[in-house]
């Protein structure tokens, strides 16, 4: 395998995530839909993926995997938990095998494998749906610098992905993978006040979401540190002045941070 491509890509499960990752390699143009494949148990599912994409389906997972470089994984915890050992037989020598299931840890993972796989664990978030997705990963034991290059290539095709310690993946489920969460809550918040001080309900959403949406690709685009973007905004005396000192009394910073930790320790509780 060349770290400059990904070969063939096999996908175990065909939910949303899934599919997110199949659109996007494809849209991506890093594979084409013959060198992808799905399995998942329901069969109308399958069926329409075949269409949607032009993958390749099945409902066996051992057969998406006798041809692919690389195995996605992305099936619930319990489910992985219960395939693998069943799979273990059709995992090759040099296959990549990534993993989404939240909580599940590598050494879990690679005791159920043949000695020696190369294993990458991942948090991606529901946004990878649109493409916009925030992923952080871990790799395992037996995983080479080529595979962790083509396994990102393969995120960033659905987002924006990241390395980290593997003791760091509950801290990237409590702020992008729950992340997505908070910020609906915001942009519904905001949307309301606009409803509240005369704006109609369509075009206060609307507002809402594209003001999230702009700010977050200021700061990506930029580089620039939110402090300095806020800044930016915030004249001596006016009205956003005003704004931050009403999120500052009523702890809206604190809630945020309450938040990821909170989460954070909660995904630690369950893995």
């Amino acid at each position: 395998m060349e770290s400059d491509r990904i070969g063939r890509l096999a996908i175990i499960g065909a939910g949303a995530m899934g599919s997110a990752f199949a659109k996007g390699v494809i849209s991506a143009g890093l594979l084409s839909p013959e060198d992808v494949t799905m399995a998942d148990v329901y069969k109308p599912r399958l069926g329409e993926l075949a269409d949607e994409f032009g993958v390749n389906v099945t409902q066996s997972p051992a057969e998406a995997m006798a041809g692919a470089d690389v195995v996605l994984f992305a099936v619930k915890p319990a489910v992985l938990l219960d395939i693998l050992p069943e799979l273990s037989d059709a995992v090759r020598e040099g296959q990549l095998i990534i993993s989404i299931a939240a909580g599940v840890r590598l050494e879990a993972i690679e005791s159920a494998l043949p000695r020696g796989a190369a294993v990458i664990r991942t948090m991606p978030n529901t946004p990878c749906q649109i493409g916009m997705g925030a992923i952080g990963f871990s790799r395992g034991r037996s995983v080479s610098d080529d595979q962790v290059s083509m396994a990102k290539r393969l995120f960033d095709a659905v987002g924006l992905s990241f390395e980290v310690p593997e003791k760091l993946l509950n801290a990237v489920t409590g702020l992008s993978g729950s992340g997505p969460a908070y910020v609906y809550i915001m942009i519904e918040a905001l949307s309301d006040a606009g409803v509240r001080v005369g704006l109609p309900r369509n075009a206060a959403l609307a507002l809402a979401a594209q003001t999230v949406l702009g700010s977050a690709k200021m700061v990506l685009e930029t580089g620039e540190h939110p402090m300095k973007l806020k800044d930016q905004v915030t004249s001596p005396g006016g009205t956003t002045i005003a704004g931050v000192d009403a999120l500052d009394r009523h702890g809206f910073r604190t809630a945020l941070m309450e938040a990821v930790k909170a989460a954070t320790k909660r995904s630690e509780e369950l893995a």
